[in-house]
């Protein structure tokens, strides 16, 4: 298994504060022999008549030497999880969760944005100090 990333713990605070209820850490996909480990599972319901969320998350923290190689590693495993994902639990949607200081500094550059649009990439950019969710981007 994998080590966690730096904000881990923070982010998983951040989505309990939110109200989610942690439900896989980490949530793993097994495909053939092979396991593929998302940091986290979490579900949600809002309200009787509304179906159940189910979200799956990997968080990276860009802390490397260069935030354009950050980038091209973060999108690569969201693509990689993303399609996995897609054929072991269709009903649960991946994000990517970044501090919120990435979201502004990196994700929101023009280097950043096609490429997240293209793909269609959702972000969550959460206050790893306060353990509190700043921005959901679907």
């Amino acid at each position: 298994m994998p080590a966690k990333d730096l904000y881990h713990d923070n982010f998983k605070q951040s989505l309990i504060k939110a109200g989610w209820v942690i439900t896989h850490d980490p949530y793993t996909i097994t495909f053939g022999t092979k396991d593929v480990f998302i940091d986290l599972g979490a579900e949600r319901i809002f309200a009787a008549e509304k179906d159940d969320q189910k979200i799956a998350v990997e968080v990276k923290s860009f802390r490397g030497h260069s935030e354009i190689i950050d980038l091209e590693v973060a999108i690569g495993q969201y693509v990689f999880y993303h399609s996995l994902l897609k054929r072991a639990d269709p009903e649960r949607k991946l994000f990517l969760a970044v501090p919120q200081y990435v979201v502004l500094n990196t994700l929101n550059e023009s280097i950043a944005r096609p490429v997240i649009e293209d793909l269609s990439i959702a972000i969550i950019g959460f206050d790893q100090k306060l353990e509190i969710i700043r921005q959901w981007m679907n």
